[in-house]
């Protein structure tokens, strides 16, 4: 059955199973990424053959005005390249498409942009949106920063960074900075406070506390807070979390204080320890939406990607179902979202 029934705890077990091992997998494709993503429903399509799984591919439903937005975060669970599985998980999707008056499917998979590939989803019926297109009418970011881990010492990493962010790991040691690590209730409290800060400090949109204490929840013993202090003042933290062959650096926050002594850059160092630690492959640093060293967030992030540098991914993948509100969708929901940044920046 290709619609994972979620009450066949067997079918689940082998469902999951499938999706943490994959070479493909993604925590965001996780089944419990759902409880994430409250206000979503979710469902889960797999292929098999020779009764094992072959792939895979959750989807989150948002409903508004009678018809559905289907998106599934960076899947599929399957070589992106393997039309053949995509093809038969979509045969399955497609039927449930129809019955949930679904207008697109789109899914984000974690592959590199290259032009002959983009032709070859055009020319099997997709829309590809990515290079070229507002960065505001996105999902997620096209420009991710991934450091290799694979192979790497602390040794060979560091010689890799940028000599400022050697030297800004080194500082923040010498002046006393200290990081720590733990899952409690405490840290996540501390982390949100931080999170609060930082946003009003940019003017961006807070999620709620409860949104983190689901992510500590799905994520249990393979996600960590980290904090970051200074002579008993709390200066900054993140939240990583490890699937796959690859730790994710998900969400970062600080204070207003004693960013001088350059606290980031030694948490940074002590999550990307936990991940050679771990044996992972990759430490992803998560998106960069400006490629200019003038913006705070791309040049932080280069500093410790300096010879990978930026990997562009292909962008969002969409199979569209009702045109009309697909164009909508993706036409007018962007104005609003600038109009709603502008409006957030102007206080």
């Amino acid at each position: 059955m290709p619609l994972l029934d979620k009450t066949n705890r067997e079918q689940v077990r082998a469902y999951q199973d499938f999706v943490q091992g994959s070479p493909f997998a993604t925590a965001t494709q996780d089944m419990n990424w759902s409880i994430v993503k409250r206000g979503w429903e979710d469902v889960q399509f797999y292929t098999e053959e020779d009764g094992q799984l072959t792939g895979a591919m959750s989807i989150l439903i948002k409903r508004t005005f009678g018809f559905a937005l289907l998106y599934a975060p960076r899947g599929p669970v399957c070589d992106p390249l393997d039309f053949k599985t995509l093809k038969a998980l979509l045969a399955e999707i497609n039927t449930f498409a129809k019955k949930n008056r679904a207008f697109v499917l789109r899914f984000d998979p974690e592959v590199t942009y290259d032009e002959k590939l983009v032709t070859t989803y055009e020319n099997e019926g997709f829309k590809v949106r990515g290079r070229g297109v507002d960065k505001n009418a996105l999902i997620q970011p096209i420009y991710n920063m991934i450091l290799n881990l694979d192979g790497d010492t602390e040794e060979t990493l560091l010689a890799r960074f940028s000599q400022k962010t050697r030297y800004n790991i080194n500082l923040a040691r010498r002046k006393g900075v200290t990081v720590s690590y733990d899952t409690s209730e405490a840290y996540l409290k501390k982390f949100y406070e931080l999170y609060e800060i930082m946003s009003k400090r940019n003017r961006l949109v807070i999620r709620g506390y409860d949104y983190f204490e689901a992510m500590m929840k799905a994520f249990e013993g393979n996600i960590r807070i980290y904090l970051t202090e200074h002579e008993g003042d709390v200066l900054s933290g993140a939240i990583g979390i490890h699937y796959g062959d690859k730790l994710w650096y998900i969400y970062g926050a600080s204070s207003n204080e004693k960013r001088n002594l350059m606290p980031n850059y030694l948490m940074q160092w002590e999550m990307i320890l936990w991940g050679l630690e771990t044996g992972i492959k990759r430490y992803d640093f998560g998106g960069v939406f400006e490629l200019n060293k003038e913006d705070g967030l791309y040049k932080f992030k280069e500093g410790f990607c300096r010879e990978e540098g930026v990997t562009e991914l292909i962008g969002e993948i969409d199979k569209v179902y009702k045109p009309i509100i697909y164009n909508l969708f993706t036409e007018v929901y962007p104005r609003l979202q600038r109009l709603k940044i502008k409006l957030l920046r102007n206080g």
